[in-house]
C-alpha cells in the first residue's frame, strides 16, 4: 500500500446502538442503528457508504439495523434525467410562479398539495442521536505520522505483497450511456435489478399502452379537422401539405410535457410582486457568503424547529444548528472533471425579496446530490416549500450532470413505508430503493407490493445473489493507531488487552471491503 493520503477518511466506530425513541411510530426503544463518528471523510467514501445504506447527521454517520428496527428505513434515490413532474408537483410550481408574479397566496395558511408540508428530510431529526456528543479524541491523535513510518509498519507481518493488492472494481458507468432508466448494468457502486412481472400483475406488454379518453377525443377532433381542410382545398395539393404539417407540429408541441425547468426558469413580468433568488453557499466559515448569512440562517432554523418540530429554544440554538447542519465531515474537492461548484456540503438558500425563507442542506457527491435537511419559514407554509425545494434540487442535479456526466442521481434520504406520512418520497418517479441485503437498486414499483405484506424486505429477487462488496479479508482493514496507519493484521499483533476482532469485523461488514481498505478506523 502506498503512503497515506492527507485526505483519508478517519472514523471512530461505536457499534450497534442501544434502542432509542423512534420519531415515526414513537416506540420508546424500537429504533436501532449502527453508528460511527466521522472526523473527516472524502466524498467518494461517503458516496460508497450511502450506497450501502448509511446516512449522516452532522458528523455522525449511521446505518439502521434494518431487520430489527421498528421502522425500517430504505435508502431512496430518484433518477432526475428521466423525471417528469406529476400533476401535484406542477401545482406547487405554478403556485410559486403565481405568488412571485402577482403576490397571490391561498387565503387559508397551510393550503397544501397531496404531499405533507413537513421537511422532506424529516428522517434526519426523527432520531434522538442527531446531536450526539462529539468524540473526545484529541486532534493530535488523528494526524498520521510520516509515510516512511507507515510503510515500515505495514511490512511487519511479512505480507507486503498481499497488502499492496488493490481491490478490483469496475470503472463507474456514466449515466449518458444508459438509454433506459431500467438498465440492469452496474450504476456507480450498486446494481439496478428488475423482475419480470408475474402473470396477472402489471401492464400487459403485448398490448399498446392505455390512453386517456381526453387524448383520444383530441386526436379524433384533429383528424376530422384535417379531413375538412383536405376537402376544402382539394385541387390545390401544394396548400394542403403545409397546413397539415403545421397542425401536426402544433399538436406535437402542445402535447409535449413540460419539464421542471419550464416552470422554474420562466421569465417574470417587470412588475413582478416578488423576487426569488437561490444561492448555493459552501458550508464553510471561511466562505464570506456563508459567514455573512449565518446569523439569519440560524435564526430561521430555530423558528422552523420550534414551530414544526416543537423544539424548545435551548434545543435549537446556534450551537445545535452548527453541529447538526454546519459541521460536515466531508472534505471539499474541486477536480477538473467535476461540477463547477465542486464536491462537498452546501446550503442552498432561498432568498425572497432580500431575506432567507428556506435553506436546503445538500451534499454534492461523485454520483449524486444527496439531500440532508430542509428548514423554512413557517409563515410561507402555503408555498409548499418542502416539495418546491425537492423539485429545485432535482433540476440542480440535472444542471450538474451537464458538466459531470457521472453525477445523475438525487438521493432523498430514507423511505419509510411503515410510516404513511413518509411515503410521499416515492412520488418522485422514477425512483429506486436499495436492497438491504445485496445493496442493489430496485425500481420502487417492484418493492411496494412486498412492503405491503412485510415492513422488512429483501428486494433483490435473485435468491442466490449476495453482497458483492462484503468483507473478504479482515486483515486488510486500515487502522489508525497511535498516529500510525497500519493494516488490522499488524494492529492485532500489537494490541494489548481483550480482542476487538468482533467489533472490527462488524464495522468492516457494514462499510464493505472497499471502504474498509480506504478509510482509517481509529483505535486507541
Amino acid at each position: 500500500m502506498a503512503g497515506v493520503d492527507r485526505s483519508s477518511s478517519i472514523v471512530e466506530y461505536f457499534g450497534g446502538e442501544a434502542g432509542y425513541r423512534c420519531g415515526y411510530c414513537k416506540n420508546v426503544t424500537g429504533n436501532l442503528s449502527h453508528g460511527m463518528w466521522a472526523h473527516s471523510m472524502t466524498v467518494q467514501d461517503y458516496q460508497d457508504l450511502i450506497d450501502r445504506g448509511w446516512r449522516r447527521s452532522g458528523k455522525y454517520v449511521y446505518k439502521p439495523i434494518m431487520n430489527q428496527t421498528c421502522c425500517p428505513q430504505y435508502t431512496i434515490r430518484c433518477r432526475p434525467l428521466h423525471f417528469q413532474p406529476s400533476k401535484s408537483h406542477k401545482k406547487v410550481l405554478k403556485k410559486m410562479l403565481k405568488f412571485l408574479a402577482k403576490g397571490d397566496s391561498p387565503k387559508v395558511a397551510g393550503d397544501v398539495t397531496e404531499e405533507p408540508m413537513d421537511s422532506h428530510r424529516e428522517d434526519a431529526v426523527a432520531c434522538s442521536f442527531v446531536l450526539k456528543n462529539e468524540s473526545d479524541i484529541s486532534q493530535s491523535e488523528l494526524k498520521p505520522l510520516n509515510v516512511e513510518e507507515t510503510e515500515r509498519v505495514e511490512t511487519e507481518d511479512n505480507a507486503e505483497e498481499e497488502l499492496k493488492k488493490e481491490v478490483e472494481s469496475e470503472p463507474p458507468q456514466t449515466c449518458a450511456d444508459k438509454d433506459s432508466a431500467g438498465s440492469s448494468e452496474r450504476s456507480d457502486s450498486a446494481k439496478l435489478v428488475h423482475a419480470t412481472p408475474k402473470p396477472g400483475k402489471g401492464a400487459d406488454l403485448s398490448k399498446p399502452p392505455c390512453r386517456k379518453a381526453k387524448a383520444i377525443r383530441k386526436e379524433r377532433k384533429l383528424h376530422k379537422l384535417l379531413q375538412n381542410q383536405t376537402h376544402t382545398l382539394e385541387g390545390s395539393p401544394s396548400q394542403v401539405e403545409p397546413q397539415v404539417l403545421h397542425s401536426q407540429n402544433s399538436k406535437s408541441k402542445a402535447n409535449q410535457p413540460k419539464s421542471i425547468e419550464d416552470f422554474i426558469f420562466v421569465s417574470l413580468p417587470d412588475d413582478a410582486a416578488h423576487q426569488l433568488e437561490v444561492r448555493l453557499v459552501p458550508v464553510s466559515f471561511e466562505d464570506p457568503q456563508f459567514k455573512s448569512s449565518f446569523s439569519q440562517s440560524a435564526t430561521l432554523f430555530a423558528k422552523y424547529q420550534m414551530a414544526i418540530h416543537k423544539d424548545t429554544p435551548s434545543e435549537c440554538g446556534e450551537y445545535e444548528f452548527t453541529r447538526f447542519l454546519c459541521d460536515s465531515p466531508l472534505e471539499a474537492e474541486n477536480p477538473p472533471s467535476g461540477p463547477d461548484c465542486g464536491y462537498g456540503s452546501f446550503h442552498q438558500q432561498y432568498w425572497l425579496d432580500g431575506k432567507i425563507i428556506a435553506v436546503g442542506v445538500i451534499d454534492v457527491l461523485p454520483y449524486c446530490v444527496s439531500s440532508v435537511y430542509l428548514y423554512y419559514d413557517p409563515d410561507y407554509t402555503f408555498l409548499s416549500l418542502g416539495v418546491y425545494s425537492a423539485l429545485r434540487e432535482i433540476a440542480f442535479t440535472r444542471q450538474l450532470h451537464e458538466k459531470a456526466s457521472e453525477l445523475c442521481y438525487y438521493y432523498m434520504g430514507f423511505y419509510i413505508h411503515s410510516c404513511p406520512k413518509m411515503r410521499y418520497k416515492g412520488q418522485y418517479r422514477p425512483s429506486d430503493l436499495l436492497c438491504p441485503e445485496t445493496y442493489v437498486w430496485v425500481p420502487i414499483e417492484q418493492c411496494l407490493p412486498t412492503l405491503e405484506h412485510s415492513k422488512y424486505c429483501r428486494f433483490n429477487q435473485d435468491l442466490k445473489a449476495v453482497d458483492e462488496g462484503c468483507i473478504k479479508e479482515l486483515g486488510r482493514v486500515r487502522v489508525l493507531h497511535k498516529r500510525t496507519v497500519m493494516p488490522y493484521s499488524v494492529y492485532k499483533k500489537r494490541r494489548k488487552g481483550p480482542s476487538d476482532e468482533t467489533s472490527v469485523q462488524q464495522y468492516a461488514s457494514l462499510v464493505g471491503q472497499t471502504c474498509s481498505e480506504r478509510m482509517l478506523l481509529f483505535r486507541s
